[in-house]
């Protein structure tokens, strides 16, 4: 973790000297860029833990969310595989 911590520090870093335009974009873009990755690795990792028998609530301390966050995630997860 702290490796990734001090590559986002370091690209920040490198985006200082830049336009505001230019900063906003680029932060925005890795802020998408990270949520996307990580919200899709959460919801498996959800998913793993509520087929292991865990509870939504202990699920949800585990992921620093609220139990209904946990609930709209494994439920929004599990929309693909009633789609087929």
């Amino acid at each position: 973790m702290q490796l990734l911590r001090s590559d986002v520090e370091r690209f920040c870093g490198e985006l200082v000297d830049q336009p505001p335009a230019v900063r906003l974009r680029s932060l925005a873009v890795l802020r998408a860029m990270v949520d996307e990755v990580t919200a899709s690795e959460l919801g498996s990792a959800m998913s793993s833990a509520r087929d292991e028998g865990w509870g939504l609530r202990r699920i949800a301390k585990f992921s620093d969310v609220s139990h209904e966050q946990v609930r709209r995630m494994l439920a929004a997860a599990a929309e693909p595989e009633t789609a087929e």
